[in-house]
């Protein structure tokens, strides 16, 4: 029988599982243990086979059905929740253009910029702090609307090929229309123009 919380409360696997199935079947250490987990708790259920360890502090539970995409869910989580997928990866998740970046791209609040990192494998972080509006979401995986998208791999100087791809995919789908994205590459002009004189005056 495994041992309880150390509160002495069953462990409640309802909280668990529900916060699994927002995040394709994975949880952090510390939602384990705000669900009841103690480390002892989750030690004798990854030997007892129904979670697996995925990553530093990220658990999996290994009879959630697999889903797509489970290694950005696994970055995201890695991120705290606070990373939002962009630029190539975002064409990708979008199915815009024929994108198929051997990275995956995150963007996080400029405050990031500030910290020391160890990054995961294979990922891109950029810094900024996107509005609300700027997001959205493909199943369990955060990541940039497809007209921010857009105008952040064009800013980026990902190929123009794909960008132009991007651009006519979009409008065809009726995701955004020519005005906005005339206007997005407008703002984005004027605001790198300010931020080159802020640097050179």
């Amino acid at each position: 029988m495994p041992p309880r919380a150390p509160s002495g409360a069953h462990p409640a696997w309802d909280q668990l599982y529900e916060s699994a199935a927002a995040q394709a079947g994975h949880v952090t250490q510390a939602q384990a243990l705000d669900a009841g987990y103690s480390p002892q708790l989750v030690h004798y259920y990854v030997q007892d086979g129904r979670l697996e360890r995925v990553g530093r502090g990220l658990l999996r539970l290994v009879h959630f059905p697999p889903s797509d995409h489970e290694d950005l869910v696994i970055l995201w989580l890695w991120s705290v929740r606070e990373g939002v997928f962009s630029h190539e990866t975002a064409l990708m998740l979008h199915d815009l253009s024929d994108a198929l970046p051997a990275k995956r791209h995150m963007t996080v609040p400029l405050a990031w910029a500030k910290r020391r990192l160890r990054l995961p494998r294979g990922l891109v972080l950029h810094f900024a702090d996107l509005p609300k509006k700027a997001r959205t979401w493909v199943g369990a995986i955060p990541v940039t609307t497809p007209l921010r998208t857009v105008l952040d791999c064009e800013a980026a100087s990902v190929s123009a090929d794909l960008v132009r791809q991007a651009v006519d995919q979009g409008i065809r789908r009726g995701l955004f229309d020519r005005t906005e994205v005339n206007a997005g590459l407008r703002r984005t002009g004027q605001e790198r123009h300010a931020a080159a004189k802020l640097r050179h005056p």
